[in-house]
Parts: structure tokens; sequence; C-alpha cells
């Protein structure tokens, strides 16, 4: 968000590290206040409270999370290939351990005790990134590049949920490499 100052980025920063470590109810401002180095009166002057932060950050990740997309789909112009670049992407982050889970998966296992404001959040990610996913199965299946199992937009919600148990996997078993022993077989399946 290009209108936040450096410290409103610092603090969302801070938040999503400490969100990807241990989920919503894992940190305070206090813990804000201290890695980043700033009362938390001023951390308050940016974000009120700590759903304003949050949902901040949320709606920051899906922005993110968009233009990625949109790259992806500019540069990658095969649906199997673009797949494969996705789950490469997630792949990468677990091997170099810079940003090994998506946050909105994070805080969606949190939704009961989410504050309103961010569950629509994180919602409107899941959404859209199976909306995004059923576009790809739906023309890689037009194009007889990719094999459907059933419709497109239920085929991108199983694959959607494999990808982030994925994710779940390797961090359970504190191998990364557990991210791509299920996701690339089930890439293959898929594949004509």
């Amino acid at each position: 968000m290009s209108n936040l100052s450096t410290r409103a980025d610092d603090i969302l920063r801070c938040a999503r590290s400490l969100i990807a470590r241990g989920g919503y109810n894992s940190f305070s401002y206090a813990d804000i206040s201290k890695v980043v180095g700033i009362r938390t009166a001023s951390i308050h002057h940016h974000f009120p409270g700590k759903a304003d932060l949050v949902r901040t950050l949320v709606a920051q990740y899906r922005e993110e999370a968009a233009a990625g997309i949109a790259q992806l789909e500019q540069a990658v112009p095969d649906p199997y290939d673009r797949l494969r670049a996705y789950l490469g992407y997630w792949e990468g982050c677990f091997a170099t351990m810079e940003d090994p889970f998506c946050v909105c998966a994070l805080l969606a296992g949190e939704s009961p005790v989410l504050p309103e404001e961010v569950a629509v959040e994180v919602r409107a990610h899941f959404r859209m990134l199976s909306d995004w996913l059923a576009s790809v199965l739906g023309e890689g299946a037009a194009q007889g590049r990719l094999r459907l199992a059933g419709t497109a937009k239920g085929d991108a919600e199983l694959l959607m949920a494999a990808v982030h148990g994925a994710m779940l996997a390797a961090r359970a078993y504190g191998d990364p490499a557990a991210f791509g022993a299920v996701t690339r077989p089930l890439l293959e399946r898929i594949a004509v």
C-alpha cells in the first residue's frame, strides 16, 4: 500500500512475520514494539486496533497475490506451466524459508476467533485464488493440456486445499521438501 509510511510498512512486515510464526492471537502490539523499536502508542497511531492492523495486512497480502498472479498470467501462457510456476513459487519459499506459509491460510485456521473485518479479507483472498485456479484449470482443460476430475471450480478447490495442506505437512514435519512431495505428484496427475 503505497500511501502508508515507512514506519507503518515496518509494523506490517513485523506483524506478518509474527502471524506466520504463530497466528493472530500469538502476538501483541508490545511484541511489535520490541521488534520495530517504537512505542505501542506509535503503533496505535497507524493502526488503532489489532483488527485494523491485520485487516490492512491481509488487504496488502491480497494485493501482492493479485499482482503476482497477473504477472504469472502475462509471463507464462501455458496453463500447465502456470500451475507449475505457482507451485514452484511456494516450493521455493519453503526451500529458502523466506515466506513459507500463506498468511491467509494461517488466518483461515483461526476463522472462528478472527474479527469479522479480518475474516472478510481472508475469505476474499480464498475466493480470488479459487477463481484464478478455476480459470487456469478450465483453460488447460479446453486446450487439452489438463485433465479435470470434475468441474474446473471443484478441481480448483481441491487443488487449493492440497496446496495449503502441503504447507501444513511441510511445517508439521519440519521438512520443506514435504511441500513438493505432495504437490508435484498432484500436478503430474492432472497433466495430459
